[in-house]
């Protein structure tokens, strides 16, 4: 575990910007990664180089080949991270981007006809564009309701309306609210065996950053991310689509390559940063495993991390020291249960008779960085069947520390009288 290795959780707060401080408010704890992580200091220097540089790709000089290899390492780093042998990875403007354009590239590729089927618990960037385009195409969308108590959905829900005429389906990785993660490779069986043409789209943007990724295993047809919440940088958004998702027709230059993905010149930064993340992974691996193979050593990475997510988490709903944890504090709802098991750095909750906005703002006079979800178009999903109108989130990630969760349950422990 990263916390009982000597040393290195300093040394893994020490690759990070602004772990300990914002610049703007000064001295805080950042409970806030799931709205986006903290930056590694390689992807800052990175992104500020790149910005620099006038050269463009394609061109027959030494920066522009360059910036070339930058794609190229780029693009193999992908591959790398997302286990992804075939298919293609490709940059997009932003994660939500990236959704929409697997998902109607899906929906007009797709024999006519048919249903589409999503979740509840999904965000709405893969609800908006299923419903964008099964309204487009002609198609009923079918959305299998999550289990308010459990805060997930299960492969038994979505077996209940699994049917051969199925054309898409998406699939959410983790929730971003309840912190609940899916079993999406049971799922994928399950709709393999019904619908075996069926395009499956999952999103991986609230997961990636807390354990491997592992596209190959999952077996499905595309997968996005978004690379500001796993300690890279805002301004785009990464993808994956299996071959016969690519080879679909799609918006793209006329005359240029089939599978392309891609429009316009992409940032080389954005490449670059990734690749930045990726070493960072493989450096983590290297300190808890003897692993010397590059995938293995994102592996052990990933449940390195996973690991310590899930000690902070087990904290924070149970306790720590003589600290109570939040289910045993008086008048803390938790939304999506209590469970440890498949949450990823995420518990959401309220506090009766506090107003979620008025915690956030007490918390942050303490120090300590949480954000308050509503009941709109972003969490309706999730709050609404509950008959809540907000909540306070709060969002870890493996460089928090058991110190910095004891402060936060001090002040809850203050506000609840627990």
């Amino acid at each position: 575990m990263i916390a009982s290795t000597p040393g290195l959780m300093e040394a893994v707060r020490g690759r990070f910007a602004h772990v300990e401080t914002c610049p703007f408010e000064g001295e805080r704890i950042f409970f806030e990664s799931a709205g986006g992580a903290l930056r590694l200091k390689s992807v800052i220097e990175t992104s500020a180089a790149y910005a620099g540089y006038p050269d463009n790709q394609g061109r027959d000089n030494p920066a522009s080949g360059a910036l070339m290899e930058a794609i190229a390492r780029g693009k193999a780093d992908m591959r790398l991270f997302l286990n992804a042998p075939g298919g293609q990875v490709f940059v997009g403007e932003s994660g939500t981007e990236v959704l929409f354009r697997l998902v109607r590239t899906a929906a007009l590729g797709a024999a006519e006809g048919g249903r589409m089927l999503g979740s509840t618990l999904e965000h709405p960037a893969s609800v908006s564009a299923m419903t964008r385009w099964a309204d487009v195409t002609g198609r009923e969308l079918i959305r299998v309701a999550h289990d308010d108590a459990s805060g997930t959905v299960t492969a038994e829900a979505y077996r209940q309306h699994l049917t051969p005429d199925l054309r898409v389906v998406s699939i959410v990785h983790t929730s971003p609210v309840t912190g609940m993660s899916v079993d999406v490779g049971a799922i994928v069986a399950e709709v393999r065996a019904v619908a075996p043409e069926c395009f499956i789209i999952v999103d991986g943007i609230q997961h990636a950053s807390h354990g491997a990724v592992d596209v190959a295993g999952i077996g499905a047809d595309g997968y996005a991310v978004s690379p500001y919440k796993m300690f890279s940088r805002h301004g785009y958004g990464v993808g994956w689509a299996s071959d016969r998702l690519s080879a679909c027709p799609k918006e793209q230059i006329l005359g240029g390559a089939a599978e392309n993905w891609e429009l316009g010149t992409r940032d080389a930064g954005a490449y670059a940063t990734f690749s930045d993340v990726v070493a960072y992974l493989e450096w983590l691996g290297g300190q808890v495993s003897d692993a010397d193979d590059r995938r293995a050593l994102l592996e052990a990475a990933g449940h390195a991390i996973a690991e310590q997510e899930a000690m902070l988490m087990r904290g924070a709903l149970s306790g720590v020291g003589n600290l109570p944890g939040l289910k045993d504090m008086p008048g803390v709802r938790l939304i999506g249960g209590e469970a440890v098991e498949g949450r990823e750095g995420v518990v959401s909750l309220r506090v009766e008779g506090m107003e979620s906005g008025a915690l956030v703002s007490h918390l942050r006079d303490h120090g300590i960085r949480v954000h308050i979800r509503k009941n709109d178009h972003y969490c309706g999903n999730i709050l609404g069947p509950l008959g809540l109108e907000d909540c306070v989130r709060v969002s870890l990630s493996h460089y928090n520390t058991e110190d910095e969760l004891r402060r936060f349950l001090t002040v809850m422990k203050d506000v609840t009288g627990g």
